[in-house]
């Protein structure tokens, strides 16, 4: 494959404008950075401006947009001309299944829906039948470190290296057609350093397990370093942006998952795709509860959409609406890819006026051999039936693709209904069938759609410990049962805190909104309950095992040590194990944070987070609230887990990984007894 002549620059991260603050900026409304752009009509707009554009705003009045398709096309050619683009690496066979990605799913690792923790394995199966009513996905983004790492010195390579079995679930997904993609995060600098640069780390790893693409968070473009290793990698790997990837970098960046792009009110064109035929991009907004924005652009671009329903934790699941917008939208691109990617494409073409006065847009894309197919999209809150396109015909069959109908034949185009803040895809055909259309109508006409918009919420539930069987041991402390006002300090990070998010329909949190310090006030009720004073040591928890020949069900990482600091790598089954065996429990994080303000409360050396009774899980995320800091604390970004001495009142919202990965030299345990 012939390189391009552009030069490749390492990203200047640290003048980002999209990571500005925006503590002076209402959250709810889009950020300057965000807004579409304003593509001049009669006269050249500036690279610096048009290069890095996320969309080009459709015109408010009609009559302007054949003068704005004509701006469009001008732009493009100068762009392609001042970069010199060839486009060759979209002509490489390995991985020309970008352009037909549409629709990728952004997973951590230990979702619940994929991640069998009752039986210790991975469940694909499950996993895409639990989320079937997206419309099946082309890709996976496995999402690993992020927001664990920092709870120790491993790094994000580890935390994929770490996982038993990895490689077959990559295989699995590949299998059934699935893409996968690894997650890159250029931040992490201050955990323990790999034997090779990031770029060497992430092919070998990519090679290891046979995976197809890398998502770079929190960056646009990848360095040279990075572009060469990966691209050239065996299997090659193609990479996603993030966000505003320039034109400049379209040459080697073969998609891009396209974070907060405000619209205009008629769908305007998106630039990356308009520069690139080929280029895929992913929209997403990751705290909204309403798609239809990003659905909508996607449609009229041909372009795909991130789904992202589990925000680091945070439940942020779609509403039946978007979903049966989504598998509509996808029924029509998986067959027609060759006609987005390669049809002549007409932006706001052949809408009538009726259909724009009610806030339906259409635009058209054809191929030479008779083929047309309009993608319409209602920014209405009702559903629209009637004339919607002016478009004429001789000799033409007509389908609406996403109710499946046939419309009959005719000369001009049939009434047609787009759902309120829906889609249509309307086709017209002359000439023999093709032998995908029967099918395509005959699963559209099966999907009824959904117009239900309410969002379905989940609850985080606790998991309740049982009740102790056995007196206290060694000494305690005591804590009065009854109800009780305590504070809870947190970090306000992705994760939330025990329910709900912490971001509704926002445009992008930055600091100070995020990250930031919070306390709440919480009303519990304790049980009276003993708390040990002291953590369980590694010469405890090795007497216990030696006596109950206890083994874990999983022993991946399971090193509990020796001597008379507090017993480490272990997870929250084998904490409950010692516990059980010495005739208690846990603590909650409540008990904990009482007795720590107790007298005669101490914290072994080295000082280590400590698991509570705090499990919790939504039927997607588990989590664990952790206690009391640690003497482990990774710098350098603040996307690291909390490390460092913690006051009492402090939790940290721990998401549990599986297979082991939860064990950590940072965490340790103390035993509390029930007092009746």
């Amino acid at each position: 494959m012939r390189r391009s002549t552009i030069s490749t620059r390492t990203t200047d991260r640290h003048a980002d404008p999209d990571e500005a603050s925006t503590n002076q900026i209402d959250p709810l409304v889009p950020r300057p950075i965000d807004l579409p752009a304003t593509l001049p009509l009669d006269e050249p707009l500036d690279p610096e401006v048009g290069d890095i554009a996320k969309v080009f705003a459709a015109p408010d009045d009609p009559a302007d947009w054949p003068a704005w398709r004509a701006a469009l096309a001008r732009w493009r050619a100068e762009a392609h001309a001042r970069l010199r683009y060839d486009g060759a690496i979209y002509d490489r066979a390995a991985t020309a299944w970008t352009r037909s990605c549409y629709s990728v799913a952004l997973i951590w690792l230990w979702d619940e829906r994929l991640y069998d923790r009752a039986a210790g394995r991975f469940d694909v199966a499950g996993f895409l039948a639990k989320t079937r009513d997206h419309g099946g996905f082309d890709g996976v983004v496995l999402w690993h470190a992020y927001p664990v790492i920092g709870i120790d010195d491993r790094n994000q390579f580890d935390f994929y290296h770490d996982v038993p079995g990895l490689r077959d679930l990559v295989a699995e997904f590949q299998s059934l057609g699935i893409r996968i993609f690894l997650d890159y995060n250029p931040w992490d600098t201050g955990t323990r350093r790999a034997p090779h640069d990031d770029a060497t780390e992430l092919a070998l790893l990519a090679s290891e397990l046979g995976t197809d693409g890398m998502f770079l968070d929190t960056m646009k473009e990848g360095d040279s370093r990075l572009v060469s290793a990966l691209l050239d990698n065996r299997p090659p790997q193609v990479l996603e942006g993030e966000s505003r990837l320039p034109n400049a970098r379209i040459v080697d960046h073969q998609l891009s998952w396209a974070q907060w792009f405000a619209d205009s009110t008629a769908p305007g064109v998106q630039r990356a795709r308009w520069f690139e035929r080929r280029h895929m991009t992913h929209q997403t907004r990751r705290w909204n509860r309403d798609h239809s924005d990003e659905l909508q652009s996607a449609f009229m671009n041909g372009t795909g959409m991130l789904v992202w329903d589990t925000v680091f934790g945070v439940w942020v699941g779609w509403n039946e609406r978007d979903k049966a917008t989504l598998r509509r939208m996808l029924r029509v691109q998986r067959v027609l890819t060759t006609l987005f990617v390669h049809g002549e494409w007409t932006p706001l073409a052949d809408a009538s006026d009726e259909a724009i006065a009610a806030g339906v847009y259409a635009s058209r894309f054809a191929d030479p051999s008779g083929l047309t197919l309009w993608t319409l999209v209602n920014r209405g809150d009702t559903d629209f039936t009637g004339d919607a396109l002016t478009a004429t015909t001789d000799g033409t069959a007509w389908f609406d693709l996403t109710s499946g109908a046939r419309l009959g034949h005719g000369t001009s185009a049939p009434p047609v209904t787009v759902p309120a803040r829906g889609v249509a895809a309307v086709l017209a055909l002359a000439g023999q069938e093709p032998a995908w259309l029967p099918g395509l109508l005959t699963a559209a006409a099966a999907d009824p759609g959904a117009a239900d918009t309410t969002f379905p919420a989940r609850t985080a539930a606790r998991v309740r410990p049982p009740a102790t069987s056995g007196r206290p041991r060694g000494v305690t402390v005591r804590v009065e049962g009854g109800p009780r006002t305590l504070p809870m300090t947190y970090r306000r990070r992705e994760t939330g805190s025990y329910q709900g998010a912490p971001y509704v329909e926002e445009w992008k949190p930055l600091p100070p909104r995020l990250h930031d310090p919070r306390r709440e006030l919480l009303a519990v009720t304790l049980a009276e309950v003993a708390v040990a004073a002291l953590e369980v040591t590694a010469e405890e928890f090795a007497e216990f095992a030696a006596a109950t020949g206890y083994r874990p069900a999983c022993e991946n990482r399971w090193s509990p040590g020796t001597g008379d600091g507090p017993a480490t790598m272990v997870d929250l089954a084998d904490a409950r194990a010692y516990a059980a065996w010495a005739g208690g429990r846990l603590p909650t994080e409540f008990e904990w944070q009482v007795a720590a303000g107790s007298p005669g409360f101490r914290r072994a050396t080295p000082l280590v987070w400590n698991w509570t009774e705090s499990e919790h899980t939504d039927g997607v995320t588990r989590f664990v609230m952790l206690k009391g800091g640690s003497d482990h604390e990774s710098t350098g970004s603040d996307w690291y887990v909390d490390g460092g001495p913690r006051d009492p009142s402090f939790s940290l919202k721990f998401l549990l990984p599986g297979l082991g990965l939860d064990r950590s030299p940072s965490i340790g345990f103390r035993v509390a007894w029930d007092i009746r």
